[in-house]
């Protein structure tokens, strides 16, 4: 086993987890929480994205975000069933982090603007901070569904590997195919 997600990958992620389901579950009657809820996981994502310039290897998005053109043939890959596994981030699960966080900054962004005075109580800011939220929610059941697939394809508990932050070696450092 290799050490793939370092500690501050693995809080930043549970700390995202734990502030985005706080944050829905606190929607209505919480006040000034929800509000601290959302500062939290705007002050989670902005770690996030310092660290994804600064971070380990498999933390910074250049070793992991993937060209456009190699993530449309990693995603025919996947329907051919005959994807590579990656020791980090596959292509299509690195945009999915880049839309998690661009996603949360968006929710957050927009329920502070909603308490702005200038956009107080108006309607068409409460119903963006509403489907934002709602678009949130889709790509966190994508998210947790690509992880399933891929725990499933390549035998593997990426859920685990978030916590502990091992995972094996990629085949071509191991010496076995997949």
């Amino acid at each position: 086993m290799v050490r793939v997600w370092d500690p501050l990958v693995r809080i930043g992620h549970w700390l995202l987890v734990t502030t985005v389901a706080a944050g829905w579950f606190s929607r209505s009657g919480w006040g000034v929480w929800h509000e601290v809820i959302g500062y939290g996981a705007l002050g989670v994502v902005g770690a996030r994205i310092l660290w994804g310039f600064t971070g380990s290897s498999h933390a910074r998005f250049v070793g992991f975000v993937a060209s456009p053109a190699a993530t449309l043939r990693y995603a025919h890959q996947v329907l051919a069933r005959s994807e590579p596994r990656f020791e980090g981030h596959n292509p299509l699960g690195a945009w999915m982090v880049i839309a998690l966080l661009a996603a949360v900054i968006l929710v957050g962004l927009s329920g502070w603007l909603y308490k702005t005075d200038r956009f107080w109580g108006v309607p068409w800011v409460e119903r963006l901070h509403g489907t934002l939220a709602d678009a949130l929610l889709i790509l966190i059941a994508l998210h947790i569904g690509g992880v399933l697939y891929e725990s499933l394809r390549h035998r593997e508990n990426l859920i685990a590997s978030m916590i502990h932050g091992r995972k094996r070696p990629e085949p071509s450092a191991a010496g076995e195919g997949i």
